[in-house]
């Protein structure tokens, strides 16, 4: 990289060896009229490809190794939930987070899924560039697929900073996806219940 000579100011430092994410944030910075070799700019490169390899490890992350050591067989059929899990996301159209809570439940049959590891499923297709529509059925339907329920519901309510900060600038706005599969889809008594247990606060 050249010296910035007009400026006399260092260039950014980089870590050992090619950083292709780097150079492209490096890029944007001088794309939106910045300095980057200014003080405090100079590891920002470094910092924001780390921060996005973080924020999207969930494509590194095998589900069937997080999962398959968790799957027990117990005589259970009343419904298990999880509610309240924290989620954090990139939206895939502006790259922006969204955050919120995530609640999953299902009906089991034989088989039941280790209580920690479906915070961690949520985690692999959160940290993912996603949109919460996708995001929401993909936690469904892998629980469905892996331990195959009577039925698994899954519902998401975020805060999209893409409203928030840009677009229609709304702060108080708060998306809510759902996904109901076989016994929350077919029985409005399963599904009824379901909701409840999410509406109840501790």
């Amino acid at each position: 990289m050249k010296t910035n000579r007009k400026s006399k100011l260092p260039e950014p430092e980089r870590a050992a060896g090619p950083d292709a994410l780097g150079e492209a944030v490096l890029s944007m910075l001088r794309e939106i009229g910045e300095n980057p070799g200014r003080e405090g700019l100079r590891n920002t490169p470094k910092r924001v490809a780390e921060s996005l390899r973080f924020l999207t490890g969930g494509y590194q992350q095998d589900i069937r190794k997080i999962l398959n050591g968790a799957v027990y067989s117990v005589a259970y059929d009343e419904m298990v939930i999880v509610k309240d899990i924290e989620i954090f996301s990139l939206c895939e159209h502006h790259l922006l987070p969204f955050f919120g809570r995530c609640h999953v439940a299902y009906l089991p049959v034989k088989k039941v899924i280790g209580l920690s590891k479906i915070p961690r499923l949520v985690d692999v297709f959160a940290r993912r560039l996603q949109i919460q529509e996708r995001l929401t059925n993909q936690i469904a339907e892998t629980i469905m697929n892996t331990i195959k329920p009577q039925g698994v519901g899954v519902i998401i309510e975020a805060r999209h900073l893409c409203m928030i900060m840009r677009g229609v600038e709304k702060q108080n706005s708060v998306a809510v996806t759902s996904s109901m599969l076989g016994a929350f889809r077919d029985s409005e008594q399963t599904r009824a219940e379901f909701l409840r247990l999410v509406r109840e606060r501790s």
